[in-house]
C-alpha cells in the first residue's frame, strides 16, 4: 500500500473563514494518516482514536517538540514541552494555581474588565471583533494574573503574533520570542527580590524534587504561560462570534437565555477547535500503512479528532442545548491544558455579558472574515454590525 503524500501546509496564507475546518475535515474522511510535503516534511493522524492514542502515549509520541515547524527546538517551555516523570513534577506545583476555585475566585475582575470593554463598544453601531474585544480581553485578564502593566498591551499581543503566526518563511519569529525572554528574565528578577499576589510571585517559592527552581526554568514557564494565555482564548472567541454572527437561531437562543451558555461553550470548543499540536516519535511506528520513523514529528490536529463523524454524530454541527460530548479541545493525557477552567469562565464571561448588551449583531455588510491556520487556528479579522442603541 503506497503512503498518501498530501501538500498540506498549515502555513500558507489567511482564507475565507471556516476553510481549514473544512479541509482538515475532508483529509481525514479521505485518509487515516498521510505524510505532508509541507514544511520539512511531517506526518499527520487524522482519526479521533488515534489522535488520542498518540495524547496518551508519552513515551513514544514525545512532547520534546511540539510544533511541526520546529522539530529540534532550542528551548523546553514548561511545563507543555516535558514528559513524564518531569512534566509530572511541574503539574503537581502548578496544579493548585489553575484549580476550578482559583479561576472562579477571578469571575468579578473578569466581568468587569469584560464589561468595560464592550460598554465601549456598544454605543459604535460596529467593531472588528477581533482586534477590538477578542484579543485584548484575555490579554488584560493575564497580564494581571501574572504581574505585567496592562499599558504594554500592544507590545505584547505584536510579540504573540509574531511568535504565534509567523509568516512561512519564520521571520520575526526569533526576535520576538527574544523580547518575550527578556521581558520575564526582568519579571523575575523583580518578583524574586520583591513578591507581589501574582502568579510568577508564586512559582518563585516553587520547590522541584527538593530544590528551589531556577531562572532559567522560571523563563520557560513564563514563557509558555504567555503563548498559551494570549492566542487561544482570542482565536475561540473569534470563532464562537463568527458562528453566532451567521447563525441567528443560536444567537438568538445565547442572547434570550444566560443558562445555555456553559453548553454552547463547549459545542463551539469542539466544533472550532483550535491547536495543531505535534508530537515527536521516540520509536519507529507504522499506523495505517505509514512508516513512521523515530525523530519524525507527527500532527495531532485537534479538530480532527473533536469532528470526527466516528466518535460524534452530527460532527461538524454544533448543538446548542443538547447533551455535552466530551471532546479533546483542551487536548488529553498527561498534557491537558491547565488552564482549562480559566479558559471556559472567560469564554462564558464574554458570552453572557456581550448578548447581555449586543443581543442582535451580524457580519457587516460586504465584510468576508478571513482566518490563518499556523500553531492555532484563528480568525484575522471579524467585523460586526448592530443597530444602534436607542
Amino acid at each position: 500500500m503506497s503512503v498518501p503524500q498530501i501538500d498540506f501546509d498549515p502555513f500558507a496564507e489567511s482564507g475565507p473563514a471556516g476553510r481549514m475546518h473544512a479541509l482538515l475535515d475532508g483529509l481525514r474522511e479521505r485518509h487515516e494518516a498521510f505524510r505532508s510535503t509541507g514544511q520539512q516534511g511531517f506526518w499527520v493522524l487524522t482519526r479521533h482514536d488515534d489522535i488520542l492514542a498518540a495524547f496518551q502515549n508519552p513515551d513514544t509520541f514525545s512532547s520534546r517538540a511540539i510544533a511541526v515547524i520546529d522539530p529540534d527546538p532550542a528551548y523546553q517551555w514548561i511545563p507543555v514541552m516535558l514528559d513524564p516523570p518531569l512534566h509530572t513534577a511541574w503539574r503537581r506545583l502548578l496544579r493548585p494555581l489553575f484549580t476550578p476555585a482559583t479561576a472562579g475566585a477571578m469571575r468579578e475582575r473578569i466581568t468587569r474588565h469584560c464589561a468595560a470593554l464592550i460598554d465601549d463598544l456598544a454605543g459604535r453601531g460596529s467593531c472588528d471583533l477581533v482586534t477590538d474585544f477578542a484579543r485584548l480581553f484575555p490579554t488584560i485578564i493575564f497580564l494581571e494574573l501574572i504581574g505585567l502593566p496592562t499599558g504594554r498591551l500592544k507590545e505584547f499581543l505584536a510579540w504573540e503574533d509574531a511568535v504565534l503566526h509567523p509568516p512561512p518563511s519564520g521571520a520575526g519569529r526569533a526576535e520576538a520570542l527574544r523580547e518575550v525572554a527578556d521581558c520575564f528574565t526582568e519579571l523575575i528578577r523583580d518578583r524574586r527580590a520583591d513578591p507581589r499576589d501574582d502568579l510568577v510571585s508564586a512559582a518563585t517559592a516553587f520547590v522541584l524534587d527538593g530544590r528551589p527552581v531556577t531562572d532559567a526554568e522560571l523563563l520557560q514557564l513564563c514563557v509558555l504561560l504567555f503563548l498559551a494565555g494570549l492566542d487561544t482564548v482570542a482565536a475561540q472567541l473569534s470563532y464562537t462570534f463568527w458562528h453566532l454572527a451567521t447563525h441567528e437561531d443560536d444567537r438568538a437562543r445565547v442572547a434570550a437565555d444566560p443558562a445555555v451558555v456553559p453548553g454552547a461553550i463547549e459545542e463551539f470548543l469542539r466544533v472550532y477547535a483550535l491547536p495543531l499540536p505535534a508530537r515527536r516519535l521516540t520509536e519507529d511506528v507504522d499506523l495505517h500503512g505509514c512508516p513512521m520513523r523515530a525523530g519524525e514529528m507527527v500532527m495531532l490536529p485537534i479538530s480532527m479528532a473533536t469532528r470526527d463523524p466516528r466518535a460524534f454524530p452530527s460532527a461538524a454541527s454544533v448543538d446548542i442545548g443538547g447533551p455535552p460530548a466530551p471532546h479533546l479541545a483542551f487536548g488529553a493525557g498527561p498534557h491537558r491544558c491547565l488552564g482549562a477552567h480559566l479558559a471556559r469562565l472567560e469564554l462564558q464571561v464574554a458570552l453572557t455579558e456581550w448578548h447581555a448588551r449586543i443581543p442582535d449583531y451580524g457580519i457587516a455588510p460586504g465584510a468576508r472574515p478571513t482566518e490563518h491556520a499556523s500553531l492555532v487556528l484563528g480568525l484575522d479579522a471579524l467585523p460586526l454590525s448592530w443597530p444602534p442603541a436607542r
